[in-house]
C-alpha cells in the first residue's frame, strides 16, 4: 500500500488493520480526499428521505420511550408501590438503572477526551457518535434518581441552593452526590459534545440549500468562519474542556461507587468499588461502541470512515477492559474468603447459588469469559461475532448492577425481614422504555447532525501534511 502525501486523492485498501511500520494504515479507506469526506457524512442530513430501516427502528424506539414516560406518570399519581420494591428491599430497578446508564454514558468522554490528550489519531472516526451516546445515556440515568425519591416534585431539594428555608441539604447523603456528579458531568459532556460540532455545523451551513437550513445551522454554528483566530481558540478551549472530561470519568463512577461503599451493608462496605466501577464504565461504554459502530456505519454508508481499524482498536480495548473486571471479580471473592467474616462469605454464597444465581452467572460469563473471543482477529474483524459480543457485555453489566443491589440487600442482617424482590411489569416497562429513549435519541441524531467529525477526518489525511519533509516511513 503506497501513499502519496502531495496528491489530492490517496486510494486505499478496505481491510486497513494489518500492522505496517513502513506505510502505516490510513484511517479511511476508499478515495481519501477532502471532497469525499465532506460529501459521505453531509448527504446523510441533506438526504429527503433517511434510509428505509431507519423508519421501523425510530418508531418502536419512540414507542418504548413513549411508553417510559406514561408508566413515570404513572408512578407519579399512583407512588412507588407500582415497583417491586418493598422492606428491605428500598432501591429496585430505578437505581439498577441509573448505575447502568452512568456507566454506559463514559465511552463517549473516554474516546473524545482520553484519546484527543494523547493525540490519538484513530478516535476521528468514532469519537463523534460515542460523545453522542454519553449525552442521550446521561438523559437516562437522571431519570430514575428523579423519580426514585417518591415525591419528584421536590427533587430539586438535592440541589445546594440558598432556599427560603434557610436550609441546604445533607452533605453527607449520597443523593447529593449522585445530583452534584451527574449535574456536573452532563454539563461538561453536552459542552464537548456540541463544541466539537460547531466546524461541522459551519460546514453544513455552507451547503444549504434552503433558507431554514441555512437559518438554523447558521445559528448552531455561533458565527463560525474558519480563521486562524478561530481554530486557535477553539483548540484551547477543546483541550481544557477534555482536561475536565477526564477527570470528571474517573470521578463520577467513583462517586456512584461511593454510594454503596460508605454502606455497613456485606457486599457493599468495600474499597475496590470504586475502581470496579471506573473499569465497569469504561468497559460497557466501549462495549456499547462495539454494538452501534457496525449498525450506524452499514446503515448510512459510512465503511470507509468507521473503518475496521476503528473497530479493531474498540474490540481491543473492549477485551482489555473485560479482563480487569473479570480479574476484579476474582478479587472480591478472595476477599471475602480471606476476610473470615461469616457474612461477606454468606453474601458472595447467596450470589452464586441463592435465588438469584443466574444473574450472578450470567454477570460473570458475559462480562468475563464471552469477551474472550476478541483474542482472536478474526472474531473482531467479523461484525456477526463482534457486535453481539458488545451486546452480550451490555446485559453482563446489567446483571451486575442487579447482583450488587438486589442480591446484597435481599438477604441483609436479620432473616426475620428477609425478603424476596419480585420485579412489576412496570419494572420491566421502564427499563424498556429507557432503551427506547436512547436509540430515539440516538436515531435522530445520527439522521439530522453529522455522526463523523469531518474536521478531524481531514486532519489525518495524507494531504493534510503536504509540507512535511517526507512521506511516512522515508528517510529525512
Amino acid at each position: 500500500m503506497t501513499l502519496a502525501v502531495n496528491e489530492v486523492s490517496v486510494p486505499v485498501d478496505f481491510d486497513n488493520t494489518g500492522e505496517d511500520i513502513i506505510h502505516p494504515p490510513v484511517l479511511m479507506t476508499g478515495e481519501a480526499s477532502y471532497k469525499r469526506v465532506t460529501t459521505l457524512v453531509s448527504r446523510i442530513i441533506e438526504a429527503p428521505k433517511a434510509p428505509a430501516i431507519w423508519y421501523p427502528c425510530f418508531f418502536l424506539s419512540a414507542g418504548l420511550a413513549g411508553l417510559l414516560f406514561a408508566l413515570i406518570g404513572y408512578e407519579v399519581f399512583t407512588g412507588v408501590g407500582v415497583w417491586g420494591n418493598n422492606s428491605p428491599q428500598g432501591w429496585g430497578f430505578p437505581i439498577i438503572n441509573f448505575v447502568f446508564w452512568v456507566g454506559i454514558a463514559h465511552a463517549g468522554t473516554l474516546i473524545s477526551a482520553i484519546l484527543l490528550l494523547f493525540r490519538q489519531k484513530w478516535r476521528t472516526g468514532i469519537n463523534r457518535f460515542a460523545e453522542a451516546t454519553t449525552v442521550f445515556a446521561v438523559v437516562c440515568a437522571g431519570i430514575f434518581p428523579g423519580i426514585h425519591v417518591g415525591r419528584p416534585w421536590f427533587a430539586y431539594w438535592l440541589a445546594p441552593y440558598p432556599n427560603i428555608m434557610g436550609d441546604w441539604p445533607n452533605f453527607y447523603s449520597p443523593l447529593l452526590w449522585d445530583a452534584l456528579a451527574v449535574g456536573t458531568y452532563t454539563t461538561v459532556s453536552v459542552l464537548f459534545w456540541y463544541l466539537g460540532m460547531i466546524p461541522d455545523l459551519a460546514t453544513l451551513r455552507d451547503r444549504a440549500t434552503t433558507r431554514f437550513r441555512h437559518t438554523v445551522f447558521g445559528i448552531l454554528s455561533m458565527g463560525w468562519r474558519g480563521s486562524a483566530r478561530h481554530w486557535k481558540i477553539y483548540d484551547r478551549a477543546l483541550l481544557v474542556i477534555a482536561g475536565l472530561a477526564t477527570c470528571l470519568v474517573m470521578g463520577v463512577s467513583s462517586t456512584v461507587s461511593t454510594d454503596f461503599a460508605v454502606s455497613q451493608i456485606p457486599g457493599w462496605h468495600e474499597t475496590i468499588f470504586p475502581p470496579l466501577f471506573t473499569v465497569g464504565a469504561i468497559f460497557s461504554g466501549f462495549a456499547t461502541i462495539l454494538f452501534l459502530a457496525y449498525p450506524v456505519r452499514a446503515i448510512f454508508g459510512l465503511k470507509s470512515l468507521i473503518t475496521d481499524r476503528h473497530l479493531d482498536n474498540v474490540a481491543k480495548i473492549t477485551l482489555f477492559m473485560a479482563s480487569i473486571v473479570f480479574y476484579i471479580y476474582l478479587i472480591e471473592f478472595f476477599t471475602a474468603y480471606y476476610s473470615g467474616s461469616t457474612m461477606e462469605r454468606y453474601v458472595y454464597l447467596n450470589w452464586m447459588f441463592g435465588p438469584y444465581w443466574w444473574a450472578a452467572w450470567a454477570m460473570l460469563v458475559f462480562n468475563g469469559v464471552i469477551p474472550q473471543v476478541l483474542w482472536f482477529k478474526k472474531a473482531r474483524k467479523t461484525w456477526w461475532i463482534a457486535a453481539p459480543v458488545g451486546l452480550f457485555c451490555l446485559a453482563g453489566m446489567w446483571c451486575e448492577r442487579f447482583v450488587i443491589i438486589i442480591s446484597s440487600i435481599t438477604h441483609d442482617f436479620l432473616p426475620s425481614s428477609w425478603h424476596h424482590f419480585v420485579p412489576t411489569w412496570v419494572d420491566y416497562g421502564m427499563l424498556a422504555g429507557s432503551f427506547g429513549l436512547f436509540f430515539t435519541l440516538f436515531l435522530l441524531f445520527c439522521r439530522f447532525v453529522p455522526v463523523v467529525a469531518m474536521y478531524e477526518v481531514k486532519s489525518i489525511l495524507p494531504q493534510s501534511h503536504v509540507h512535511l519533509p517526507k512521506a511516512a516511513g522515508e528517510k529525512k
